[in-house]
């Protein structure tokens, strides 16, 4: 396995570890935002990326879901942001 798919799967584990309940929000946007470098993906994806984490760290601040924070669909982004660097990341 590549440097990169290892970290992602770093990433990919704090993120399962947060939805859990494991690990902090806090601790897991600071581990995504220390870690995505390492990846060199296309600029496209700190686009993304940055903008995500960002809304990610907000919604911390509501204990529920509100209309225009919910949790659930952002960290469901989240995921879905890192299947696509996977795929990026193992295609030739």
């Amino acid at each position: 396995m590549s440097a990169a798919l290892e970290t992602l799967d770093r990433m990919n584990t704090a993120l399962a570890q947060s939805q859990n309940g494991q690990l902090p929000q806090s601790e897991m946007i600071r581990l995504w935002r220390a870690l995505a470098p390492a990846l060199a993906l296309p600029t496209r994806f700190d686009e993304v990326l940055h903008p995500l984490l960002d809304r990610i760290e907000a919604s911390v601040l509501f204990s529920e879901e509100s209309c225009s924070f919910s949790q659930k669909d952002l960290l469901s982004s989240l995921q879905l942001w890192a299947d696509k660097a996977q795929a990026k990341l193992t295609s030739p």
